[in-house]
């Protein structure tokens, strides 16, 4: 493609060359760089791309993106650019993505674009809207946590949001594809950098606020400016679906164009819930007024269930078939998966790494069975927000029988430390019921050891996880394996 056009709308401003110059690629890794490719000199939080423009250039760069005039000269003096160009940006950040979206042809206005936000549920919406379409007959995509995929093919997913270039790059492949729907987790993380510039959303979806990544966003305030942001920047002929029970629910929505549709399991909305009978089977809902049965449980799925309803309903889905497509949704990977043990024993891998996150699956296990025995196995991740340890420390003592304390993804941080972070959340009577093991996989198998004919035993925090994260190095580390191999030696 054309220079001149990848870069209309980027804010960016050709210093050498000409627009006519035939681009190949676009990249913001050096590393990826091919002959005749673009190179987009990001300043991130870990490094900065102008400090890799020289290697850019002599993998065969053919223009050079870049927002510090000063780095540039310090990387090119004493360089031949004879035939390369440079393009000077205001933000390169926000440059990146417009000229990713650009470069692709905006993909994302060739289909249908849902994006959901908020604190916990993002990964459970995505997967079951993707599900649940697929179900009815259309061709989709998603973009999350777990993995993304493109009709039926899957690719890993290393972020909640892409970068712009493979956000886009994939959003292509679907329309090349055929997909008529994208479903896609959106970060608060992710609109700060400004990787969902340029992206043209169909529905936004907000789930709730709660804490969490105060490590990167500093204050409850700056979290929630930027969540708000992706509304704000919806436009007219889009939907903002909203859930009112949050305190934060209509505050998201107050300054966004787009056309609001609320919902609600407390009270009056567009369209609304209430949960009828549940069990460690499942949950009877009362949904718009009809009775509907889904194996899912717990009120923060059911919330999950009731904004998957409301997107389905928006985009013109008949009420009936939805209702028939949520009974049969199983839950994502690492959301509230069962597995049965002897004894009675059930054990409950979840993702659950925020407080609210915590609260609700230990809340949900006690309205369900409130005579057996809770074993609460959790940890939090290293060099990441310190402030919601003692918080989850609180939430355990107050709702689990024993505590089992122990490591997840301490990266560089020691576990130790982190584990003492926790401790400090609890009085005497939390920590006389805890146990601190720093090797997760043996502080499972004591959990399952302690745990008595009927128990729950709740393993929170890594979920749909298969590895662990020590130092810089990512281990193979899989809990399920774990626990069937335990429950293989009972027989």
């Amino acid at each position: 493609m054309r220079l001149d056009r990848i870069i209309e709308g980027s804010g960016a401003a050709i210093i050498k060359g000409h627009g006519r110059i035939e681009v190949d690629a676009i990249c913001n890794d050096s590393r990826k760089v091919t002959r005749g490719a673009l190179f987009v000199a990001v300043k991130g939080h870990a490094g900065d791309g102008h400090a890799y423009i020289a290697t850019a250039i002599g993998k065969g760069a053919r223009v050079i993106a870049y927002e510090d005039q000063q780095m540039l000269e310090q990387q090119t003096r004493n360089m031949d650019t004879e035939g390369i160009a440079f393009v000077k940006t205001g933000s390169a950040r926000h440059a990146l993505a417009i000229m990713a979206a650009n470069f692709y042809d905006n993909p994302s206005g060739k289909l249908t674009l849902v994006g959901i936000t908020g604190t916990n549920g993002k990964t459970t919406t995505v997967t079951l809207l993707y599900r649940m379409f697929t179900q009815l007959g259309y061709s989709c995509g998603m973009l999350s946590t777990i993995a993304n995929y493109v009709g039926t093919k899957r690719y890993e997913a290393v972020n909640t949001t892409s970068d712009p270039i493979t956000i886009n790059s994939l959003l292509d492949e679907m329309v090349q594809s055929g997909c008529g729907y994208c479903f896609m987790e959106v970060s608060s993380i992710g609109v700060e950098q400004e990787r969902i510039e340029g992206l043209e959303f169909k529905v936004g979806i907000f789930s709730n606020l709660t804490h969490d990544h105060l490590d990167y966003h500093k204050t409850f305030a700056e979290y929630l400016r930027c969540k708000k942001m992706f509304f704000d920047k919806l436009p007219e002929d889009a939907f903002a679906i909203t859930n009112t029970d949050d305190r934060n629910g209509m505050v998201m929505v107050q300054n966004t164009k787009a056309k609001v549709v609320t919902f609600s399991m407390k009270g009056i909305a567009d369209h609304t819930c209430r949960i009828i009978e549940q069990s460690f089977d499942g949950m009877l809902l009362r949904i718009d007024g009809t009775d509907s049965w889904s194996c899912l449980i717990g009120q923060h799925n059911a919330y999950n269930l009731l904004a998957i309803y409301t997107t389905a309903i928006v985009l013109g889905a008949d009420k009936e078939e939805t209702l028939i497509a949520l009974s049969r949704m199983t839950p994502a990977p690492g959301r509230f998966e069962n597995i049965k043990g002897p004894k009675d024993i059930s054990v409950i891998i979840d993702y659950a790494h925020t407080p609210d996150a915590l609260e609700n699956v230990l809340k949900t296990l006690r309205e369900i069975a409130p005579d057996r025995e809770i074993i609460c196995l959790f940890g939090c991740g290293g060099d990441r927000d310190r402030t919601k340890r003692p918080e989850m420390a609180k939430i355990a003592q107050k709702s689990a029988d024993r505590i089992i304390v122990t490591s997840d993804n301490s990266r560089t941080e020691r576990t130790a430390d982190i584990m003492a972070d926790i401790k400090g959340g609890m009085d005497t009577a939390g920590r006389a019921k805890s146990l601190f093991i720093e090797d997760r996989a043996e502080a499972i198998r004591t959990a399952l050891m302690l745990a008595g004919p009927g128990a729950t035993v709740l393993l929170a925090g890594k979920g749909h996880e298969t590895y662990q994260i020590t130092g810089t190095e990512k281990v193979h580390f899989d809990e399920r394996e774990i626990v069937t191999e335990y429950f293989n030696t009972l027989g």
